[in-house]
């Protein structure tokens, strides 16, 4: 899996960092491209010529230096690589990474890359101890698009016996194998549409759902994980999931002509789009700029949103991939399928809220998915794992299907 792979190894200032080159003839041995950037304490460790002679490509050390081949090199770094491998990952440069402390040429790169991240911490047992270091190592971990290896136990630099060093390169390598073999979405992006709309009627009070975002944000999660490049077009939604999003881009917006706009811009330039938003089908006809007070009886006006599924099923072409949801309450399969027709999906997943455990702010669902293939049924399982199932039959219809070739 690595043969033809770039990967991007990271190396920051600690002793470990003498275990890097050997590292770097592994991957270049397995057939993959090379390139580094390092900080200033970590070349106190290993030396320039040493990774470029093993790398076979210059390495990054300073964010402003005249010889860097592109202005902007952790960008173009982050454009090239497949994958990113920070090792060792001392206490420091962990705890700013965990806290988007962007100060030299590791951290720069690693604030900029949304492609997956395998950190291999190194350091003293008490530092790995310390609940600042826990933290900002369990920060990393809620990321979806980063994977932090354990520690070994063994004998130390600072001569003590414990928890602390770093992974072994054999294992590192193992590892980085282990998650580019899962990477099917690499090179495409993917636009998700997630949570609830709101239609103000006046600036108190507004006309909404029970929507929460999680089967979209799981969704994003899952497509992340597969090595895509994921957009979430997000009505309003709890903060902790987007801080589970992290490698996602995320676009807020409150409205459904909002959300209209956000989504149909976004996908001219996607490859699969997964409409999971519970978009409002109405909206208030008139806005009051002032609070409307109370009466015994009061006629709200109300007029149609404009139809995102249909807008984009009208536009999409023969190369793109197109989702939709359906949730309903009576004759769930015969609205589904009509929905497919009408808006010109490629599959569309329906729940019921008939269903217990399936529907709105629940952690758990229960789908069918339709497509032109039939009806494939699916039991009650968690988000997480409904968002692989759906994840997965995306794959089957991306790399199944026959090529049709653009009128």
């Amino acid at each position: 899996m690595l043969k033809g792979k770039h990967i991007l190894v990271g190396i920051s200032g600690g002793i470990a960092a003498y275990k890097i080159p050997f590292l770097i003839r592994l991957f270049r041995k397995s057939g993959a491209e090379v390139k580094v950037c390092a900080t200033a304490n970590a070349l106190q460790f290993v030396t320039v010529v040493t990774l470029e002679t093993l790398s076979g490509n210059k390495v990054y050390t300073d964010v402003f230096a005249p010889h860097n081949e592109h202005s902007t090199e952790h960008i173009s770094l982050y454009d090239w690589a497949d994958l990113m491998i920070v090792a060792p990952a001392t206490a420091n440069s962990i705890g700013k990474m965990a806290n988007g402390i962007a100060d030299d040429a590791l951290t720069t790169t690693f604030l900029a890359m949304r492609k997956p991240v395998l950190i291999a911490p190194a350091m003293n047992s008490n530092m790995l101890a310390h609940p600042a270091v826990t933290k900002n190592i369990a920060t990393l971990k809620s990321w979806q698009h980063v994977t932090v290896l354990d520690t070994g136990e063994g004998f130390l630099a600072c001569g003590t016996m414990g928890s602390g060093r770093m992974a072994e390169p054999e294992d590192i390598l193992r590892a980085a194998d282990k998650l580019l073999e899962a990477q099917t979405f690499t090179g495409k992006r993917i636009l998700i549409t997630a949570g609830p709309t709101r239609e103000a009627i006046d600036p108190v009070r507004y006309i909404s759902n029970h929507s929460s975002g999680k089967m979209a944000y799981a969704i994003a999660s899952e497509f992340l994980k597969r090595g895509g490049e994921v957009t979430i077009v997000s009505g309003p939604v709890a903060d902790e999931l987007k801080q589970k999003a992290k490698g996602c881009r995320i676009a807020d917006v409150t409205s459904a002509g909002q959300m209209f706009d956000a989504a149909t811009t976004f996908a001219a330039n996607s490859d699969i789009i997964v409409l999971c938003a519970a978009v409002a089908d109405f909206t208030p006809a008139q806005y009051s700029d002032i609070k409307l007070k109370r009466h015994d009886e009061m006629t709200l006006p109300l007029r149609p949103t404009q139809d995102i599924a249909a807008a984009i099923g009208r536009n999409k072409t023969t190369k793109q991939l197109l989702v939709g949801f359906a949730l309903e309450t009576n004759n769930e399969t015969e609205n589904a399928q009509q929905k497919l027709k009408s808006k010109n999906l490629d599959m569309i997943v329906l729940n019921s809220l008939r269903d217990d455990g399936a529907g709105f702010g629940v952690d758990t669902n229960k789908i069918t998915i339709i497509s032109g293939e039939g009806e494939q049924h699916y039991p009650l399982k968690s988000k997480q794992e409904v968002a692989c199932d759906i994840v997965d039959f995306v794959e089957h219809k991306l790399y199944e299907r026959p090529t049709i070739p653009e009128v």
